[in-house]
């Protein structure tokens, strides 16, 4: 009997493999795209995606858009074919319709075995539902109570780093990264959720801290089995390693993700607030449970216990390594310029405190310069993706090339299978089911937009008025960083006071070398831009760093 039901289980699968396989087949073969160019694929199987994530890619892409035109073809997981575009009208239009282009299906299982239903994985009302309560902790007002709390931890990284320099005859060496890391997940645990990592100070991490670091770590790996499994959902019923970590991960989580929702609860005064004052007055996920509970919000509109937990993850994953990647980079160009080290450096020490307000802090413009010109140049997560969920017609900026190198102002497939132009209109035909990239580094370098010098470290080009303008459709910064649209990263106001408390408070106190040549730094991408040190390959993600305390001469 055992044996008749695992053969029929094992015949559902092949057949369901098989049918996927065809309908695969299918649609490439009838893909509206197939006939855009676009650089040959030599593995079948992981299609471009090894060339994307191995390096920085970001001059490769660059030198494809060059040769083949700036919206093109690659290959996907399993050789299926994907949009590509530095097309600005293009982009516009797969950010300002979330219903029509939503993140592929391996993307939203990959992530949400990392974060659950949160808002980075929900889609459509969810989605919607889950922005609208949240909204109101990210607001202006909101994010100016956290910046003492900024401060707080970058006096405190200071304070660790003047003391090694004190025993190092004012010099010393330090993993710019690991440091960086343990102070924006103390950042984020206070200012997210009211808890305390003490990562920068303790001897053992913190339990939280611990299973989110494993899951992180495991989620980090190329796992071809747990990629299948995001394309097939049957096959997710086969254990693996990684189920394993995900389980006590998620365990230890959701036990003390209900600890803190309890207290938070707990600290809610009568009337519906918290006590003027205390902690619980201003970390994120207590505004977000006062706004889930405010009497306005029906009971249908309010988020369930499982989607409030699911925030939990979701602001470590969104608020710890995206700002910690961002801030290595940004101390990195600075050793890279020296002279806009300097310049910055006079700026910050003109400021009669070491508390500034936000107000302060964005006052600073050549401060502001700089943050800016390091989120373009070194954008945390280089691209994104999007897969259409109906056919479309998508307008370019830019004619289209097919790949006989013939410029169209449509491409569109015919019922003969043939390219045609059309209405000498600037569109493209895609189908449902077209998954699509969105590469935010490449956009960000582009020198179509930035100039001739788009791959350099220069704050003086943000020091003009009027500002720079570009046709990039982001939230932020006339870059892509953030992306733009409904589903543009709901934080960012946050990361970018982050991002400038540190750098006020580290480049007052410290001048920055790199201790070893600029190229011998690499880049590995695992959802952002993990620096690593070519010749120290065992050492893993890591930014080396000479810090030496400024005495002013």
């Amino acid at each position: 009997m055992f044996l008749i039901l695992f053969a029929s289980c094992a015949a559902a699968v092949a057949a369901f493999a098989v049918f996927s396989i065809l309908r695969a087949v299918y649609r490439e073969f009838n893909s509206p795209i197939r006939d855009l160019p676009g650089p040959e694929c030599s593995n079948l199987l992981f299609g471009h995606h090894k060339e994307l994530t191995k390096e920085d890619s970001t001059a490769l892409q660059q030198q494809w858009v060059r040769e083949y035109g700036r919206t093109l073809r690659l290959r996907d997981l399993f050789g299926r074919t994907k949009v590509y575009t530095v097309d600005t009208k293009a982009i516009s239009h797969f950010l300002t319709h979330p219903e029509s282009y939503q993140r592929p299906a391996l993307s939203k299982y990959l992530l949400s075995r990392v974060v659950g239903p949160g808002l980075l994985v929900a889609e459509g009302a969810a989605h919607r539902q889950q922005r609208r309560i949240m909204s109101p902790a990210f607001g202006t007002p909101q994010i100016r109570e956290l910046v003492p709390l900024f401060l707080d931890k970058a006096i405190e990284l200071r304070e660790i780093w003047g003391e090694r320099t004190a025993t190092g005859s004012g010099t010393t060496r330090v993993d710019g990264l690991s440091w960086l890391n343990k102070a924006t997940l103390d950042i984020i645990g206070l200012a997210g959720f009211n808890y305390n990592f003490n990562s920068l100070r303790a001897q053992q991490p913190m339990e939280l801290a611990t299973a989110f670091s494993a899951l992180m770590e495991a989620s980090a790996k190329v796992d071809l089995i747990r990629m299948i499994q995001g394309l097939v959902p049957i096959l997710r019923i086969i254990p693996t390693k990684y189920d394993a970590i995900v389980s006590v991960s998620e365990a230890t989580m959701t036990r003390i993700g209900r600890q803190i929702l309890r207290d938070s609860k707990a600290g809610m005064a009568e009337h519906g607030t918290y006590a003027k004052g205390s902690s619980r007055s201003r970390d994120l996920f207590s505004l977000l449970v006062r706004a889930n509970s405010a009497k306005n919000v029906s009971p249908s509109q309010r988020l369930s216990e499982k989607d409030v937990l699911a925030q939990v993850p979701t602001f470590l994953v969104a608020g710890h390594e995206t700002t910690s990647t961002a801030m290595i980079w940004a101390l990195f160009a600075l050793t890279q310029n020296v002279p806009a080290q300097t310049r910055l450096r006079a700026e910050l020490l003109r400021v009669p405190t070491d508390l500034p307000t936000m107000e302060e802090l964005n006052a600073l413009p050549y401060l502001d310069c700089v943050v800016r010109e390091a989120l373009r140049l070194y954008a945390p997560v280089p691209w994104t993706s999007r897969v259409a969920t109906a056919d479309d017609i998508v307008p370019l900026s830019t004619p289209g090339t097919d790949a006989n190198g013939t410029v169209h102002e449509t491409l569109w497939l015919a019922p003969e299978f043939f390219l045609m132009t059309l209405n000498r209109l600037h569109k493209i035909r895609i189908s449902k089911g077209q998954a699509i990239m969105i590469p935010i580094a490449a956009i960000n370098r582009d020198k179509e937009i930035w100039g001739a010098d788009a791959d350099q470290f220069i704050p003086e080009r943000w020091d003009s008025d009027p500002r720079i303008s570009t046709a990039i459709p982001g939230i932020w910064g006339e870059m892509l960083t953030f992306i733009g649209g409904p589903r543009a990263c709901i934080g960012y106001r946050f990361s970018i006071l982050e991002m400038k408390a540190l750098l006020f408070t580290l480049v007052r106190a410290f001048e920055f070398e790199l201790p070893v040549p600029a190229d011998d730094i690499g880049v590995r991408v695992a959802v952002v831009r993990h620096p690593f040190v070519l010749s120290e390959p065992d050492k893993g993600h890591q930014m080396p760093l000479v810090v030496r305390a400024y005495t002013g001469c």
